[in-house]
């Protein structure tokens, strides 16, 4: 069997790439295994017995966060944010397919929310929710509504200023690729649905929707991942309570135990979880594609 001889450059390029690979989860699995401590290991090695004491320490709690709460309302928030990104970007995708006034302006002004210094739009975010707040205030106080007045605290939360934030992250990735994804679709299959007499939904529906199927849900899977781990735009527009990684954060300068890496642990396997569900949605949806069209 003829094999191809490997150029004299194949081995140190080799031994670069697995340099790289090793720099970019090194850390990651250095912190897996760590969290694997026993009840007298630290946060270095070497390891000091093998066992899950430091996630049942994780499972007790981190003393007053709230690590369970911090979770939910992270899982909470990325589900909004990755059906919000979906649909969103879903629906742009469909209306940058004809001509708009402004259209390319609009694009590019969307897009440079991916350049922009993340702690700057958090602080632009905070800002115009506490602007939003005094006008809340004042007109509040204007119509003599004093009860509310009293009790109204802020329009700062999880799903107001929060959930701006995030979309300002997720929505540009999912308008990039579905622009990408209709910019090599083929519009004869909808010619050949309307041909055969199918309304517009249902063209969508029947057609356009399975070929694009692997796509959205790729979207889906950026949008919670980037809200999932998001840090520096939860900053200063989450309000008072904290996501999980905005307390993970604040337990790095508190926490001296492996049971910081044991959190870790479990916030990675989630985002791998969410990844893989994801893969196995979208080659579903392949398959089933392939199965259409052999029919």
């Amino acid at each position: 069997m003829h094999r191809d001889r490997r150029s004299k450059g194949f081995w140190p390029l080799a031994c670069v790439f697995a340099l790289f690979v090793l720099f970019l989860y090194g850390p990651v699995i250095t912190i897996f295994v760590l969290s694997f401590q026993g009840p007298e290991g630290g946060l270095t090695l070497p390891m000091r017995g093998l066992s899950l004491h430091w996630y049942q320490e994780l499972w007790k709690g981190l003393g007053v966060v709230d690590i369970g709460a911090a979770l939910r309302r992270s899982l909470a928030l990325g589900a909004v944010v990755m059906v919000l990104t979906v649909l969103l970007a879903l629906s742009a995708g469909l209306a940058f397919r004809k001509r708009l006034a402004g259209a390319d302006a609009l694009f590019y002004v969307t897009v440079a929310s991916l350049i922009m210094p993340s702690i700057i739009v958090s602080l632009g975010i905070g800002l115009q929710f506490r602007l939003l707040d005094g006008g809340i205030k004042w007109l509040l106080e204007a119509v003599g509504a004093t009860t509310t007045l009293e009790i109204y605290t802020t329009s700062l939360g999880l799903y107001t200023s929060g959930l701006g934030a995030h979309l300002t992250w997720t929505l540009p990735f999912g308008l990039l690729i579905m622009f990408a994804v209709f910019n090599r679709f083929n519009p004869a299959y909808e010619e050949a649905a309307r041909d055969q007499g199918a309304t517009p939904w249902q063209t969508f529906r029947h057609v356009v929707l399975p070929l694009i199927g692997p796509s959205v849900v790729g979207i889906g899977m950026f949008g919670f991942t980037l809200s999932w781990d998001e840090i520096a735009r939860s900053s200063q527009a989450i309000g008072d309570l904290n996501t999980l990684p905005l307390e993970l954060q604040g337990l790095t300068t508190t926490v001296t135990t492996p049971s910081i890496y044991a959190l870790g642990t479990v916030t990675t396997g989630i985002s791998l979880l969410v990844v893989g569900l994801a893969l196995l949605g979208a080659a579903a949806l392949r398959r089933r594609g392939g199965r259409r069209a052999g029919a």
